[in-house]
């Protein structure tokens, strides 16, 4: 770190501590609703981040029942009492419904137990009715204290000093229905388990020709089988903010008809489970089974996934989802005044904001009011940028119109994939190949990267020829780190020879180096004139002009993946540090995320320098931690962090420092960090961000008809950059890379190294900065295009 990232980090240090205490405060945190995977992060979060700023923290189990009838319920938590949480499904604190909150006998009781304890900051992990009651609490909190001390159950001196009730929400919903914010905690998770049952489906659908209906959690939000579809490439989806046209039973059927006609040997039908049609009459999987075995005789099967899709272990996502939202309302909560409305801490694209709790909720019931009085469009609408982007994408990917009513642009636009193989990679081309098709674009499919381009491994490909991609790991196109460089002459050739307009380029740095290599080539070939557009694609995160790359989240949820299996390995065995090696080149996207996913005690990345003194202070520390319950150690390593301080050298280090206290394992991932199949977000990023390319594509191709492009604009990297998507010009970019690291020199994910150190108990400074205002829920930026992710 140099010195003025040093200055900022220590002033940031100084105001965090003095304007941020917690000496005094006590903070309150319960589970509320239906459970979403995540919550126990969210808690962890909450409790360390708490006794860090030197605030009491109390867990208040079983929800608001908990505290109602208080006693046990409420219970002051410890640092060790939230240890080995973080893979854990559900909540270890408990949730229930709670009738007895909803009356002011109830809430009496709730705030007679709190203000004995001393608590006046209230965490709330739930949906938009927990939500709602935390609310109405807080409204009504001096006037209950006021009526406890005049009925003599406390003590008037007791109440003068807790005359205000600060509450801060975190929204736990696998269904995703809570508007205000991109994504709650849980949904991702649950996409996974959906996405586990579709691809398992779809290997059996394909061996008998099966019609599969599969219905999916969402009484009122159509959120999970909107991206379940999207993710999978179903055939149709019902949903409730969107019910189909009249007549649906026989589009659908045609639909499927036309499908089996292509030769696909399956169809996926996804049914929400509050799905209607247009006259709010319920559509149930089973109706939908009936209608496809009487009119299309096709052998059909109903799968209901019910609560599998609430269990098993959150994903990667869901666990730094909740870390950063955890941390950002204890921060929230240390700021909130008397004055302060109730907030909720949400996602907008990649960034944190607050909004005022209320707007929130009132635009989530404007939303089931839309519904009830037949008003979907503006369902759809007010359901968020991340449910309407979802549902516009699918669309245009899942309805093919005849040839004869797609106008002709007369150009080609070809794709290929370059650098290392990347989960979702065949998700980005599908789009691609869909959206190019619906803009009258013949679409042609470079094989095996440049290598291939220079060979003229170039074949047209058609709407049927990309079906079920979406699921499929690695390239199909097949793609190696070949540069152009030395093939400018036969790719130029190649262009030619296709007359190919323009180019979509898939891949990691080494597709960001290519379109360099093709700008810098357009004086001396005027083939390469044409508009580019970069997709970061990398497990690395590692490429200029994104916060997300597609794949890293796939490689992510393998790293914390192994890392619970081998933490678990050890539940048998007392006092065991594990040393595990990532990769990611010199970007420690995947050791630092990985380890604030899985509870690490440090990180070694290439971005923070280390030496020695450092490595014996975290030996040491984890020394101290062995002494009490917490008897298993993590410790992650990027593969290129230090040219000397190997993962043999750390893993010797710490068994020779350590012994007598704890033994030592090492692993190294490797390339099973590249393999496997996408998980549901990147199945979901490559698709809406490749559509976004095409549009993009075809913009300039309209725009500049029979032109050459020579402007720096016409050779764009796409990506999201905090709320927006973003097509930044290479041009622009170049400045902000290490080419010699192949890393960006400023990485967003650098500001959240600090939670990874605040939840392993290492003192540390946190820039608070970014936490800002409080905004209102109709934010927009004005700035380049909204980022939902």
């Amino acid at each position: 770190m140099d010195a003025a990232a040093s200055a900022t980090a220590t002033g940031s240090l100084r105001k965090f501590l003095e304007n941020l205490s917690g000496a005094g405060k006590a903070i309150g945190v319960l589970t509320s609703g239906g459970d979403a995977q995540g919550m126990n992060a969210a808690v962890r979060a909450v409790v360390r981040m708490g006794i860090y700023v030197g605030a009491k923290v109390y867990f208040i189990c079983e929800g608001y029942q908990g505290m109602v009838d208080g006693g046990t319920n409420i219970v002051e938590a410890n640092w060790e009492s939230v240890s080995s949480i973080l893979q854990v499904g559900g909540t270890i604190i408990g949730s229930a419904r709670c009738n007895d909150f909803r009356s002011r006998e109830g809430r009496l009781k709730a705030a007679c137990n709190l203000v004995r304890l001393g608590i006046t900051n209230l965490c709330v992990i739930g949906g938009d009715g927990s939500l709602t009651g935390a609310n109405i609490f807080r409204k009504e909190w001096s006037g209950l204290l006021e009526e406890l001390a005049k009925n003599g159950q406390l003590d008037p001196a007791a109440v003068q000093g807790h005359m205000h009730l600060n509450v801060v929400g975190m929204v736990g919903s696998i269904d995703n229905d809570f508007c205000g914010t991109d994504m709650t905690i849980g949904t991702d998770s649950a996409l996974h388990r959906i996405i586990e049952v579709v691809d398992a489906i779809m290997t059996t659908a394909q061996s008998h020709q099966r019609t599969f209906v599969l219905e999916v959690m969402g009484r009122h939000c159509g959120y999970l089988a909107l991206v379940s579809a999207l993710a999978c490439g179903a055939d149709w989806v019902f949903l409730p903010e969107s019910p189909p046209e009249e007549r649906w039973e026989e589009h659908l059927c045609l639909k499927l008809s036309e499908n089996r006609a292509r030769k696909k040997r399956l169809n996926i039908i996804i049914v929400a489970e509050g799905a209607i049609d247009m006259k709010n009459k319920p559509i149930t999987s089973e109706e939908v089974k009936q209608l496809v075995v009487r009119q299309l005789g096709y052998d059909t099967r109903v799968t209901i996934l019910g609560h599998v899709q609430r269990g098993g272990t959150p994903s990667a996502f869901d666990r730094i989802l909740a870390s950063r939202m955890g941390v950002a309302a204890v921060i929230a909560l240390l700021e909130a005044t008397p004055e302060t409305p109730a907030c909720v801490v949400s996602l907008s694209g990649n960034h944190t904001v607050r909004l005022p709790l209320m707007e929130c909720v009132q635009m989530t019931q404007d939303v089931q009011k839309a519904m009830d009085e037949g008003r979907f469009k503006d369902a759809v609408r007010l359901r968020g940028r991340s449910f309407e982007g979802n549902l516009n994408t699918y669309k245009r990917l899942a309805i093919k119109l005849p040839d004869d009513q797609i106008p002709k642009s007369n150009c080609n636009v070809a794709v290929i994939n370059v650098g290392a193989p990347a989960a979702g990679m065949n998700a980005a081309v599908r789009a691609a190949v869909r959206v190019g098709i619906a803009d009258g674009h013949r679409m042609l499919a470079i094989y095996d990267g440049f290598d291939g381009f220079a060979k003229g491994q170039i074949k047209e490909i058609g709407w049927t020829d990309v079906g079920g991609w979406t699921g499929q790991g690695g390239s199909i196109l097949g793609t190696k780190r070949v540069l152009p460089g030395k093939y400018l002459e036969a790719i130029a050739t190649q262009m030619r020879t296709h007359n190919i307009h323009a180019l979509l380029i898939i891949g990691g740095f080494e597709a960001y180096q290519a379109a360099f290599t093709i700008s810098d080539a357009r004086g001396r070939h005027e083939e390469f004139c044409v508009p580019v557009c970069v997709i970061p694609a990398t497990i690395s995160n590692n490429v200029p002009g994104t916060d997300m790359s597609l794949g890293s989240d796939t490689g992510l949820n393998t790293v914390v993946e192994t890392c619970d299996r081998i933490k678990q390995s050890a539940s048998g065995t007392k006092r065991r540090v594990f040393i595990i090696e990532t990769m990611g080149g010199y970007c420690g996207y995947l050791a630092n995320m990985g380890g604030l996913a899985a509870g690490a005690d440090a990180a070694y990345i290439f971005e923070e320098p280390f030496d020695i003194r450092d490595l014996q202070s975290n030996v040491e520390h984890l020394t101290e931690k062995m002494k009490t319950t917490i008897q298993r150690g993590l410790v992650l390593r990027n593969e290129s962090c230090s040219e000397n301080y190997t993962t043999d050298f750390i893993y010797q280090l710490y068994s020779e420092e350590g012994r007598g206290v704890f033994d030592c394992r090492k692993n190294v991932l490797g390339h099973m960090q590249q393999g496997g199949a996408p998980s549901p977000f990147d199945r979901n990023f490559g698709t809406k961000i490749s559509a976004r390319a095409m549009e993009w594509i075809t913009s300039k191709l309209k725009e500049f008809k029979g032109k050459r492009f020579v402007t720096d604009d016409s050779v764009c990297v796409l990506g999201i950059s905090k709320r927006n998507v973003l097509f930044q010009p290479i041009a622009e970019l170049k400045k902000e890379t290490d080419f010699e690291h192949r890393i960006p020199k400023e990485q967003w994910w650098l500001k959240l190294r600090p939670l990874m150190k605040i939840l392993a108990k290492y003192k540390t400074s946190y820039d608070v900065s970014d936490a800002g205002q409080m905004e209102h829920v109709y934010y927009r930026s004005t700035h380049g295009e909204p980022a939902a992710i």
